[in-house]
C-alpha cells in the first residue's frame, strides 16, 4: 500500500457521511481507512430521508456514496448533496460504476470515484478531495478578500474623489464670490465716480444758472419793450429747465434735499391707483398686493410718489397691450450682504415693488441701467435719468434697489426703504394753503405753465402767450411739470400737450387735479383722443386747442379760462398717504 500523509497530531477525526446499503462493504471500507491510519468518524445512512437530513445539517467533511441502492440511486444523492451542501466533496465508491457513468457523475459535480475492487485508492482519493476542497475554500476566501479590498479601494477612491470635488466646488464658489464682489466693487466705484462728477457738474451748473437767472431778473427791471421781455421770459424758462435737470442729477448723486418722515406706503400706493390706472391708458391692468401689517417707512413722502409713478411708466413702456402691472408691499429682513452696488445692506425694510410682464432687461443693459443718461429708448423718448433718480433716492434714504428680470418674461424693481424704529406716528401730508397773490410780482401777471416735449412747439406756445401778457413757465415732460409744481405751485393755468412720451397730458392733468385742484387745465393737441380726455373733466371744447393754432384761438381760450377764474387761495399738497 502506498504510504499516505499522516494527519496532524491532535486533529479532530474526519467526519465522513457514508451512503451504503451493504453491511459488509461498509465494514470493508472502514477497515481500509483504519489500515491507512486515518482517524475517521463514519456516519452511515441508507434511506433517502436519512441522507437528506444528514446533508441538511452540513456537519461532514466528505461524502462517500454507493451508486446502486435499493430505493435510492447515487445520481439522485449527488444532486441532493450539490443542492444542500455544495462545498462538501462527493466521492462515489461503487462496484458497478462503469467508465461512462463515472464521466457523467464527474460532469454532474462529483469530486472523484473509486471502484470497490480498488479500495486501496480510497484513502489517497479522500485526502486529495479534502485538499482540493480546502484549496477551493482558501481560493474563494482570497477572492472575497480581494473583492473586499477592491471595494474598499473603490470606496476610498470615491470618497477622495468626492472630497476633491467638494474642495473644487468650494474653490469655484470662492472664485465666483470674489468675482461677484469685485464686480460689485467696480460698479460701486463707477457709480460713485459718476456721482461725484455729476454732483460737481450740477453744483457748478447751478452756480451758472444762478448768475443767468439773477441777471435776467436785473434786465427785466430795465427792459420795457415787449419783444425784449419775451426773449427774457424764454431765457428764464431755459434756466428753470436747467435747474430741474440739475435737481435730477443731484438726486442720482444723493445730494438732493429730502425730508424723511414716517409714511405708510400702503396708503400712498392705494391713493395712487386712479393716477396709475390713467397712466396705463387702458393698455394694461393693475394689481396690488399690499401687506396688511406693513411697517411704516422713513422716507420723503413727496419723492416716493414720484418714484412709484416713474417706475410704473417705465413698466408700461416695456409692456405690450394686455400686460399686467403689479405693485406689492412687504416687510423684508435682509441678512445677506449686497451683491450689487445698488442693493441694500442687511437690515429691516419696508419694500415696495413695481413689476411688469414686459420684455425684460438683457444682462448687458442691466449692468448700466442706473447710470445717468443711459437709455435704450429712442431719441426724445427718455432722458435716462428715471432709474438713476430711483437709485439715488433709495440710497440717500438709507435703503436700496434690487432688479429681478428675465428676458421675454418681465421685470420687478424692488425699492427697499428703512422702517421706522419704535412707534413713531405715521405721516400724513395734509393740504397746505398758499396764497398765489403773495408770490406774484407787482404786475400781477397770470402764470401759465406750458408742458410740451417738442421744444419748437413749446417755443411757439410760450411766445404767443408771453406776447399776450402772461408770465410763462415751461416743462419738457409730464414728470418735469409735476416736479416744477412741487417746487412752486403758484400757477393759474397748465397748458398740456396731449401726446408726450412717459406721462401724456391726461395723466399729468389727473395728478394736477388731485394735488393742485385750483390750477386750471387746457389741452393742446393735434389728434386728441376724446375717449382719453373723457377721463378728466376738461370742460368741453373750450378746454382743447387744436394744432396748428388757428388765428387767436389759443389766446382766446386762455383768456376765457383765466378771466372767469375766481381769485381763490391755491391748495397745494395731496391726500394723506
Amino acid at each position: 500500500m502506498t504510504e499516505l500523509p499522516a494527519l496532524e497530531d491532535g486533529a479532530a477525526p474526519l467526519r465522513i457521511l457514508l451512503l451504503e446499503d451493504s453491511d459488509l462493504d461498509a465494514e470493508l471500507l472502514g477497515a481500509v481507512l483504519e489500515d491507512a491510519a486515518l482517524s475517521v468518524a463514519l456516519d452511515r445512512v441508507i434511506s433517502r430521508d436519512a441522507f437528506a437530513a444528514a446533508t441538511g445539517a452540513g456537519c461532514h467533511d466528505i461524502i462517500l456514496a454507493d451508486y446502486v441502492l435499493p430505493a435510492f440511486d447515487g445520481m439522485s444523492a449527488l444532486a441532493m448533496a450539490r443542492d444542500r451542501c455544495p462545498e462538501i466533496p462527493f466521492v462515489f465508491v461503487s462496484g458497478t460504476l462503469g467508465e461512462e457513468v463515472a464521466v457523467e457523475a464527474l460532469k454532474n459535480g462529483a469530486t472523484d470515484y473509486v471502484t470497490k475492487q480498488r479500495l486501496d485508492r480510497l484513502p489517497r482519493v479522500i485526502l486529495r478531495a479534502l485538499s482540493e476542497a480546502r484549496a477551493h475554500v482558501l481560493r474563494r476566501q482570497a477572492e472575497q478578500a480581494l473583492r473586499d479590498l477592491n471595494e474598499g479601494l473603490e470606496q476610498r477612491v470615491a470618497e477622495r474623489t468626492r472630497e476633491l470635488a467638494e474642495a473644487n466646488a468650494a474653490l469655484q464658489h470662492q472664485i465666483a464670490e470674489r468675482e461677484r464682489i469685485e464686480d460689485a466693487l467696480r460698479q460701486a466705484q463707477r457709480l460713485e465716480a459718476v456721482g461725484q462728477l455729476t454732483s460737481g457738474v450740477a453744483h457748478d451748473f447751478n452756480n451758472l444758472l444762478t448768475v443767468i437767472a439773477g441777471n435776467i431778473e436785473f434786465l427785466e427791471r430795465a427792459v420795457f419793450d415787449d419783444r425784449s421781455r419775451r426773449r427774457l421770459e424764454m431765457m428764464r424758462g431755459a434756466a428753470e429747465r436747467g435747474a430741474r435737470l440739475t435737481a435730477q442729477l443731484l438726486a442720482f448723486s444723493r445730494r438732493q434735499k429730502l425730508e424723511p418722515v414716517p409714511v405708510q406706503l400702503n396708503r400712498t400706493v392705494a391713493s395712487m391707483r386712479d393716477l396709475l390706472q390713467s397712466s396705463m391708458g387702458g393698455s394694461s391692468r393693475i394689481e396690488m398686493t399690499l401687506q396688511p401689517d406693513l411697517w411704516p417707512a422713513l422716507v420723503d413722502a413727496t419723492q416716493i410718489e414720484l418714484i412709484i409713478l416713474n417706475l410704473a411708466i417705465n413698466a408700461r413702456d416695456a409692456m405690450a397691450v394686455g400686460g399686467c402691472l403689479t405693485i406689492e408691499t412687504a416687510n423684508v429682513r435682509l441678512a445677506a450682504p449686497p451683491a450689487r452696488a445698488e442693493e441694500p445692506m442687511p437690515g429691516e425694510y419696508a419694500m415696495v415693488a413695481v413689476s411688469d410682464t414686459g420684455t425684460g432687461i438683457p444682462a448687458e443693459v442691466l449692468a448700466r441701467v442706473f447710470e445717468p443718461f443711459f437709455t435704450t429708448k429712442e431719441v426724445g423718448k427718455g432722458s435716462g435719468l428715471g432709474l438713476a433718480q430711483v437709485y439715488g433716492f433709495a440710497k440717500q434714504s438709507g435703503g436700496g434697489v434690487r432688479i429681478d428680470t428675465r428676458v421675454g418674461e418681465g421685470t420687478s424693481v424692488r425699492v427697499y426703504l428703512p422702517r421706522v424704529a419704535g412707534e413713531a406716528a405715521l405721516h400724513e401730508v395734509r393740504p397746505a394753503t398758499a396764497d398765489v397773490s403773495l408770490a406774484r410780482d407787482t404786475s400781477d401777471k397770470r402764470v401759465v405753465l406750458v408742458v410740451d416735449d417738442d421744444s419748437a412747439v413749446r417755443d411757439i406756445t410760450t411766445t404767443r402767450l408771453g406776447e399776450a401778457g402772461y408770465a410763462i413757465r415751461e416743462a419738457g415732460s409730464g414728470l418735469a411739470a409735476i416736479q416744477a409744481l412741487e417746487a412752486d405751485p403758484a400757477v393759474d393755468l397748465a397748458v398740456l400737450d396731449f401726446a408726450m412720451p412717459g406721462m401724456n397730458g391726461v395723466e399729468v392733468a389727473t395728478v394736477i387735479r388731485s394735488r393742485w385742484p385750483a390750477i386750471q387745465i387746457l389741452f393742446v393737441t393735434g389728434y386728441a383722443d376724446h375717449t382719453a380726455l373723457s377721463q378728466v373733466d376738461v370742460g368741453g371744447d373750450d378746454r382743447v386747442v387744436q394744432k396748428p393754432f388757428r388765428g387767436e384761438d389759443l389766446e382766446r381760450k386762455v383768456a376765457s379760462i383765466l378771466e372767469r377764474r375766481p381769485r381763490l387761495t391755491l391748495v397745494a399738497g395731496g391726500a394723506g398717504r
